[in-house]
């Protein structure tokens, strides 16, 4: 199947653009973390659960976007791909390292080291 075009990175430009994603990555999860702290060390955590969830939502918006600006593509929760064109640069944090690959049907369970 066929992946619509956008950017698409070889392995060094998607490398060059890593630490960058891994720390608006590191930044948004020490945010959700503190957000959660907050959240279970209330009075009464289930009136503050809306509040709550609108600032985990934002938290995890904005990252997406600031990924989505870098042009990687935020697949899920702290999930980043870049396209190479037959497939996906793929990393998830904490990894230290972008360092797996999948194609485009296979997805993050197919993942293989990058050689």
């Amino acid at each position: 199947m066929a992946k619509p075009a956008g950017r698409i990175f070889r392995y060094d430009e998607a490398l060059d653009l890593f630490p960058h994603v891994r720390d608006a990555t590191s930044a948004a999860v020490k945010e959700i973390d503190r957000l959660t702290r907050e959240f279970e060390s209330a009075d009464d955590p289930e009136a503050e659960r809306e509040a709550f969830d609108a600032a985990y939502r934002e938290v995890v918006a904005r990252w997406s976007a600031e990924i989505e600006a870098l042009g990687g593509e935020a697949k899920g929760l702290w999930l980043v791909d870049f396209d190479s064109g037959d497939g996906y640069f793929c990393w998830k944090h904490p990894e230290p390292a972008l360092a797996h690959y999948h194609g485009y049907e296979e997805g993050f369970a197919g993942r293989i080291p990058v050689a």
